[in-house]
């Protein structure tokens, strides 16, 4: 069966990251499937309103305030005449919320079951327990997902960590790990400079990422081997730390620091290394050491979160989150590269099978067919789940529901649904066979110039033949 799906997050392109990557991905192979996939965002910048992508992926870009790290100000009912519209305007029957941080993911996800939707919720983070952020965000999720029809997670332990701050039956909870596109990540051995080892770094430099303990390792790597230098890609707010360190240290010809980087470039930027660093101190899946693998990068790593389920031993070494542990780690991979006992060029054409997004979405797939089954809860039967989230939140949310439903009563009634038009349908079949007719079009053209250049070779080659003849004589 064939779903309108509306995946909802306030992370997506021109931002640049794993969810990011995840959902267009995920998007584009659903399409190629059959499926109807709208993507409902805030704007970034100018980028506001409808744009069309590959394959005709429509974006709804939103009005909204971002407050952190691209994240949006909560406003409870402030989004609800807008992605009600949205919803009903493209007969959406699945909101795909993304993002345990993303405001537009909550509230697309509320607001979707109270309008009778089905909701399916992906997470790609691991939280603690014990900070005031991982418990105020935790009740938050548990809010979200006492009515959700099916969780999705990218790791093991993923879903462990999940299932502990939602509460959640670990039968309504699927893993489904993250892909890479390894046509985009071809190795390329020349590349990188035969005079040096060096070791790339593309994160976000934020403390999460274990940004400190990178700048711990750094002088002390360099000072043990002289012929390392280190590429980092990325920004944040720890990049002042790493330009005070280079300058500290007089690092400026072995440490470079590239900035923000976008997607299409991280290939060129992976390929110049021999050696890919990830310090991070929390990690659900990790999608860059599996683009930095395919690219032909032997992978160090912190072993957190769900790291150890991503790669096979002996594309990675593995360290603790600690400074000694990380130069110990760093330096065996050196070693290893020096003498040559490792061959990373092999790890594409390993990992093409193992990470693919048709999988992915076929996988996908399956959960929406479970979700779609399902039966929608009454009201009472949705206050009964939100009440038994604590003694206080499940009052405060049952008032939130109760209240969301009579703003969706007065939206009827100021907007009747059937007074919202309905979007047409974007024309796949037809989009493909054109791109398909002129990509033959395009080959028979090459084709055809190659011919008429060969045929001029041969007769220019046939006059100078013959020139040569009579001068000959």
């Amino acid at each position: 069966m064939l779903y309108n799906i509306c995946m909802v997050s306030d992370f997506f392109y021109p931002n640049m990251g794993g969810v990011e990557s995840h959902l267009y991905e995920l998007s584009q192979r659903l399409i190629q499937r059959g499926h109807k996939v709208v993507i409902v965002t805030h704007a970034y910048g100018d980028r506001a309103g409808v744009r069309y992508l590959t394959n005709g992926l429509k974006v709804y870009y939103a009005p909204a305030k971002e407050i952190y790290a691209e994240a949006t100000l909560p406003t409870l009912y402030g989004l609800f005449p807008l992605l009600r519209h949205i919803f009903i305007r493209e007969s959406i029957q699945i909101v795909h919320g993304h993002g345990a941080f993303s405001s537009f993911c909550h509230e697309g996800i509320l607001h979707g079951k109270t309008m009778g939707l089905k909701a399916v919720f992906t997470d790609h983070s691991l939280f603690g327990f014990a900070d005031a952020s991982s418990i105020l965000t935790n009740k938050l999720l548990k809010f979200t997902l006492s009515d959700i029809d099916h969780v999705i997670c990218v790791s093991h332990t993923s879903k462990e960590n999940t299932v502990l701050r939602a509460a959640l039956s670990p039968r309504h909870v699927s893993v489904i790990p993250n892909a890479v596109v390894a046509s985009q990540f071809l190795p390329d051995p020349s590349a990188s400079d035969p005079n040096w080892i060096t070791i790339v770094v593309i994160s976000r430099l934020v403390y999460r990422k274990g940004v400190d303990l990178l700048i711990a390792l750094i002088p002390r790597i360099c000072e043990m081997h002289k012929n390392v230098r280190f590429i980092i890609g990325g920004d944040g707010p720890k990049r002042i730390d790493l330009e005070q360190m280079r300058e500290k240290h007089l690092l400026h010809d072995r440490v470079e620091l590239l900035g923000p980087i976008k997607h299409h470039e991280v290939r060129n930027i992976l390929i110049q290394g021999n050696i890919f660093l990830n310090t991070s101190l929390t990690e659900a899946f990790c999608i860059a050491i599996v683009e930095a693998a395919c690219a032909g990068l032997f992978v160090v790593s912190t072993k957190v979160g769900g790291i150890p389920e991503v790669l096979p031993s002996h594309m990675i070494n593995y360290a603790l989150p600690e400074e000694d542990d990380l130069v110990i780690a760093v330096s065996k991979a050196i070693h290893m590269f020096r003498f040559g006992k490792m061959d990373p060029s092999q790890f594409n054409s390993q990992l093409k099978d193992m990470y693919n997004w048709s999988n992915v979405a076929e996988r996908t797939e399956k959960v929406y067919a479970a979700a779609y089954q399902a039966k929608n809860s009454p009201l009472i039967e949705r206050l009964r789940r939100y009440y038994g989230c604590g003694v206080y939140a499940g009052k405060i949310f049952c008032m939130v529901v109760a209240m969301d439903y009579l703003v969706a009563l007065f939206l009827e009634w100021l907007y009747p649904a059937h007074t919202i038009e309905r979007a047409q349908v974007f024309p796949y079949q037809k989009y493909r066979q054109f791109f398909e007719k002129k990509s033959n079009t395009d080959t028979n053209i090459n084709t055809t110039t190659i011919h008429h250049r060969n045929n001029n070779n041969n007769n220019n080659n046939n006059v100078i033949k013959e020139e040569d003849e009579e001068e000959h004589k």
